[in-house]
């Protein structure tokens, strides 16, 4: 892929406008989980180090555009603010009227300004021109470093690079992109795809792209539910969609989906349901399938440990729920000792990595979920394209 990077330029007394990921959880003004906050930091440290002036710009949530803050400070990047700045061990300056005042956007020296939440913007959604141009008129270089954004055509990703003076790609763009290109176009073999989530129809075209290119795919979660109903199994009670029971049936077709053994079952959704182990030909009407059995996640794991490269996105099981975790902790498990190149992206999966204590060993964890999932089914990102262009 060829995009120009942050790195190649010289930014010296430089305004470098940064677009970066910081939409984290928040509640109360407290901040439940940095990691996005952590993935930016290197960035800004190595623009900081190149002379650069540096600008910082973020959504948070889904506020309502052309509303003040004032009037939704729950949508306010404040407590992000000062979470970057002990990051950085520099202050961070929350700008709140970058457009009516072009000197509030301008840090002083050893500082970083972070521009208010974008999306109070309007016209950023509609990825409007006149507001990109407004963005652009802040800095002379705009970094591109959301990859978790970037299959979003909107003002401060896609617009702002068509007027700013030089248009980039931050260092965690460039190594999500290095990373995802390496394991779906330059794979290692074997490779191996592990897919779980609640529905076959909210990831059809990531399993119908993956099943074109990998040998193996692993299926979890309420997903799994429907390939044991395609394979003749009964499902009981278990989330499952019936009317993509022959869609499932192809994609068995197209490549090796090896299916539970046994399933982990309870009668009630709920964290304090009787866990029972059952062979997946033994369950009942009123049995619901929660999480993959000991024998299926031994199976699971020796299938991973043969792989040399393994795409991640979902959990096995409801992982949330601590006597249906045991499938998915396996699958990290096994993932995390694989001397092979694993990346593994979306938002319960970095959650299912944090918890079962594996991040070190995951070669790659994508800050994307959105983007992530788009570019493994192929589809285009438009904020990646037009650095392309």
């Amino acid at each position: 892929m060829t995009i120009l990077r942050m790195q190649d330029l010289d930014l010296q007394g430089k305004r470098v406008l940064i677009r970066e990921d910081l939409n984290v959880p928040v509640k109360n003004g407290v901040i439940a989980n940095d990691t996005r906050i952590t993935a930016a930091v290197p960035t800004i440290k190595l623009a900081l180090a190149a002379g650069a002036r540096v600008i910082v710009m973020s959504h948070l949530g889904r506020p309502e555009e052309g509303k003040p803050i004032g009037e939704q400070p729950a949508s306010s990047l404040a407590p992000v603010a000062e979470r970057l700045g002990t990051l950085l061990g520099t202050k961070v300056v929350l700008s709140q009227n970058y457009f009516h005042n072009a000197a509030e956007a301008v840090p002083a020296a050893g500082e970083v300004v972070l521009l208010e939440n974008v999306r109070i913007n309007a016209g950023e959604e509609a990825n409007d021109d006149a507001l990109a141009k407004k963005y652009a008129s802040l800095c002379d270089v705009f970094v591109m470093d959301a990859f978790g954004t970037a299959h979003r055509a909107q003002a401060s990703t896609h617009g702002v690079a068509k007027f700013a003076p030089v248009a980039c790609a931050g260092p965690l763009l460039a190594s999500e992109l290095d990373a995802l290109e390496l394991a779906l176009k330059k794979p290692e073999r074997p490779m191996l795809a592990i897919v779980g989530g609640a529905k076959v129809s909210s990831k059809l075209k990531v399993l119908e792209s993956l099943a074109t290119i990998v040998d193996q795919l692993i299926v979890g979660g309420g997903i799994a539910n429907t390939f044991l109903l395609a394979a003749g199994y009964s499902v009981g009670k278990s989330l499952v969609e019936r009317d993509l029971v022959d869609t499932a049936k192809t994609l068995m077709k197209q490549t090796n989906i090896p299916l539970p053994v046994d399933v982990v079952v309870a009668k009630a959704f709920s964290a304090d349901a009787e866990a029972t182990i059952k062979l997946v030909s033994d369950i009942a009407d009123d049995d619901m399938i929660l999480d993959i059995g000991p024998k299926t996640a031994e199976e699971f794991a020796q299938i991973i440990s043969q792989m040399k490269t393994i795409i991640w996105n979902g959990p096995v099981g409801v992982f949330e729920f601590e006597k249906f975790a045991k499938g998915t902790q396996a699958v990290a498990n096994a993932v995390a000792a694989n001397k092979g190149f694993s990346i593994a992206g979306g938002g319960e999966t970095i959650e299912a990595i944090d918890k079962f204590a594996v991040t070190g060993d995951i070669s790659y964890i994508s800050t994307g979920g959105g983007a992530f999932l788009e570019f493994v089914q192929g589809e285009t990102l438009p904020a990646v394209q037009i650095l392309e262009q």
